[in-house]
């Protein structure tokens, strides 16, 4: 028998957690969300190349988030099974052999639940490397979920135990430790934004969000590209510093982003007679690391005429898109990771100042505790949460 903390289908809750979570996420830890912690037999192995996975430790991220406050688009209900185990940010050990993956493997995963893992032949984004662009992630031998951690059949890291392909794990090399190792699939997803950004030789990009995503891809600009100026869009004091740490040239406040944009660029900043301020001019590329209706409006207003705003979080409800009309603005979305994405992460995993980044680590059995300090993590500091799995070994 394994512990899970599982997501389950309730109409009642989805409803209460998306009207109330917003002034009181302390319920979504609570009587809210629908959510339960279960003891259960393990996920059994789908077929060839399928292994086990005991999870080490296992990141929070802003999607599970979104998922337990209702905030997640209906989009996507065609693209999971319940009920599910949440977790897709992953350092594990391998229980099974798989082919290039021996029993008792340190691993991280690759979510996306592609063509291979479901026993078919690629489809075309997969035959080209581009696994989170597969269309057939509803089919094949699994329920439908679009990664681990949002399918039914495979289990996820919020456990003691989920199933893997073997074409979804990373070996993790012996010097690195299990609290970097846990940062790297969001830095993978950091990557890959960074790349769909295009940024030309010393352009200038604004980010907004200075929680992991948003942190990571600064780090993944500088490294990977040729940018220029790297505004941050920080909310609190931590994240600044962690800002500055990791590569920005400059970091804001939200209510200060038209201002800082219209100096760094020289542009002309404009005030409607309602709704926040715009400019024309602006930064090259404006990547949101958020996906509320806010962060992608500053976004959108904070471009110049023909760049680009990279989608980097869930998209929130209620955008308002005439910016992208009016300026044709080139509009990309940026989902998971592609690619080398994770081979590149782990080396960034190894080398970057990622030192006190994973803030807190809970065991499962205090799962309320980890997702009051998660839905806060911005204020108190901590950059990522996760479940520490270790001590249920």
């Amino acid at each position: 028998m394994i512990s899970a903390l599982e997501v389950y289908r309730s109409l009642p809750r989805y409803v209460a957690a998306r009207a109330v979570g917003p002034r009181l996420p302390g319920l979504l830890a609570g009587p809210l969300a629908p959510l339960r912690l279960v003891h259960r037999d393990g996920p059994r192995s789908p077929g060839d190349g399928w292994v086990r996975v005991r999870p080490r430790l296992s990141g929070i991220c802003g999607s599970d988030l979104a998922t337990l406050s209702g905030h997640t688009s209906l989009y996507f209900t065609p693209l999971v099974s319940m009920p599910f185990v949440p977790g897709h940010e992953v350092i594990g050990e391998t229980l099974d052999d798989g082919p290039g993956v021996p029993t008792g493997s340190r691993v991280v995963i690759d979510p996306i639940l592609s063509c291979v893992a479901r026993g078919l032949d690629a489809c075309p984004a997969c035959a080209s490397e581009q696994r989170n662009r597969c269309d057939r992630i509803t089919v094949g031998h699994l329920a439908p979920g679009l990664q681990t951690g949002f399918c039914a059949d495979t289990g996820g890291g919020w456990s003691g135990q989920f199933v893997a392909h073997a074409s979804q794990l990373h070996v993790v090399p012996d010097h690195l430790p299990d609290e970097r190792a846990v940062l790297v699939e969001p830095l993978a997803c950091a990557v890959h934004i960074a790349r769909r950004a295009a940024l030309p030789d010393s352009g200038s990009a604004l980010i907004v969000g200075a929680g992991a995503v948003g942190l990571f891809t600064a780090l993944a600009l500088r490294e990977l590209t040729p940018a220029g100026h790297v505004t941050v869009v920080a909310k609190h004091r931590r994240q600044a510093e962690l800002a500055h740490r990791l590569g920005a040239s400059d970091v804001v406040s939200p209510a200060e982003v038209a201002g800082a944009v219209r100096r760094s660029t020289r542009a002309l900043r404009l005030e409607p007679e309602r709704g926040p301020a715009y400019l024309l001019g602006g930064v090259d590329v404006a990547i949101d690391a958020v996906g509320s209706r806010r962060s992608i409006d500053t976004a959108l207003r904070s471009v110049r005429a023909g760049g680009r705003v990279v989608l980097g979080g869930v998209p929130g409800d209620g955008v308002d898109m005439t910016p992208a009309w009016f300026r044709e603005l080139d509009v990309t979305g940026a989902y998971a990771s592609a690619g080398d994405a994770f081979e590149v992460a782990m080396r960034l995993a190894a080398t970057a100042p990622l030192d006190g980044l994973l803030g807190v680590a809970y065991p499962l059995s205090r799962w309320r505790e980890a997702l009051d300090h998660a839905h806060d993590s911005g204020r108190l500091g901590t950059l990522k949460v996760a479940f520490d799995l270790r001590s249920a070994a």
